[in-house]
Formats: C-alpha cells, sequence, structure tokens
C-alpha cells in the first residue's frame, strides 16, 4: 500500500473512531482499530494503546510488524494487538480489523454465553453483511471467554476463525465485538450493522421481560 492510500486509511480509521465515540460504542479509551498495510511481511496500522477515541487523528496510529515491533509511530501498542495479528493471519479476506466495546453487546455476550454464539436471523439490516443477500440469513455471532492471556485467547480465535470461515464477528464476553472487512469501509458499516441488531435484540429481550 502506497504512503498516500495509508495516510487515507488511517483516516479514515480516525474518523470511525470518532463517530463510535459519539454513538457509545468506545467510551473512555476503549476500543481498538487497525488496517493491514503489508501481508508478507505482517505490517498492520493500530491505535495507539489509552487514547481517548472521540479524538482519534491521523497521528493516533502506530506501524508494528510481525512480532508487534515497532516500526513507527509514538506510543505504546495495545495489549491487544496480538488478536488483531491473528485475524489478519487467519481471514485473508480482511484489510481492517475494528473493535467496539457498547453496552447492548456487552449484555447480550453475557445472556447468550451459555448458548455460545448471538445468533440473529431474519433482520433486514443483515444484507449489510458482506455476502449476506437476504434477511432470512442466521448469522451466528461467537462468544469467546475474556482473558488477559493473550497468546492463548489468540490461538482460540485462530481455531475459531479456521473452522468458521462464515462468520463476520465474534464476541469476547462482557468485553466487546471484533469485526473486519476488506477495507475499512466493510469494517466499519458490519460494525454499525452488529451494534443496530445488538441493540434491537436487547430492547426486544427488555420488551419480552416486562
Amino acid at each position: 500500500m502506497i504512503a498516500s492510500e495509508s495516510t487515507k486509511s488511517t483516516a479514515e480509521l480516525a474518523d470511525a473512531g470518532r463517530e463510535f465515540y459519539r454513538r457509545g460504542w468506545v467510551l473512555g479509551t476503549s476500543g481498538n482499530f487497525s488496517m493491514l498495510t503489508s501481508s508478507d511481511p505482517l505490517r498492520v496500522m493500530i491505535t495507539a494503546s489509552g487514547l481517548e477515541k472521540g479524538k482519534l487523528d491521523e497521528t493516533s496510529f502506530l506501524e508494528l510488524g510481525e512480532d508487534s515491533e515497532m516500526i513507527r509511530g509514538l506510543g505504546k501498542p495495545s495489549a491487544e494487538t496480538e488478536i488483531h495479528h491473528t485475524i489478519y493471519r487467519a481471514r485473508p479476506d480482511a484489510g481492517a480489523v475494528l473493535h467496539t466495546h457498547s453496552v447492548w453487546g456487552t449484555i447480550l455476550s453475557d445472556e447468550f454465553f451459555d448458548h455460545g454464539a448471538i445468533e440473529i436471523e431474519g433482520y433486514e439490516m443483515l444484507k449489510g453483511l458482506s455476502g449476506v443477500m437476504t434477511h432470512e440469513h442466521k448469522e451466528i455471532v461467537p462468544i469467546i471467554p475474556n482473558s488477559q492471556d493473550y497468546a492463548a485467547l489468540s490461538l482460540q480465535i485462530e481455531t475459531l476463525l479456521r473452522d468458521r470461515s462464515e462468520i463476520h464477528g465474534f464476541y469476547l464476553r462482557r468485553h466487546g465485538l471484533y469485526t473486519w472487512g476488506e477495507t475499512v469501509a466493510d469494517a466499519r458499516r458490519h460494525v454499525e450493522i452488529f451494534e443496530f441488531l445488538f441493540e434491537v435484540i436487547g430492547r426486544s429481550g427488555v420488551r419480552d421481560r416486562r
């Protein structure tokens, strides 16, 4: 990817982060966003750790290598960089990875943990996910137990992604959503679709329990 394209894409990531912050999906310093700049050798641009996502700009990103070594940028790499690397290795179609922490998604990850996944079917908005052509599609969002052992967690995620090539995202329980796309715009659309559907399902559950 040439420099001008990389700059344009980090600007897109920063814009997505500011909008996600405004909508309450990455409050505080939560969440992290990345884009692939090279697959061989693996190179990614990713948000520096500890930044408020509502204030991201093109200077908020680090370029990291295969082993998370710093190539350029200022700041500290996120502890979750290894998860991003794992997604890029396991999903050749991924050009950007976005990680959010919404209220409704977090609630659902707890409520449906014993089922192993959040299952979504019958909604027109599902057609916003890449390759989905009908509202009759059933989208499975696997729920993985959260862990601070990122090496072990990454191995679990890699196995999941290789076994379930049809999924568009997964959820770390009581933590957040990971989704991806061929471009930053695709990944951003997936976040918007998932967050809409999580809120619909969550609000429906509240209504049903009244």
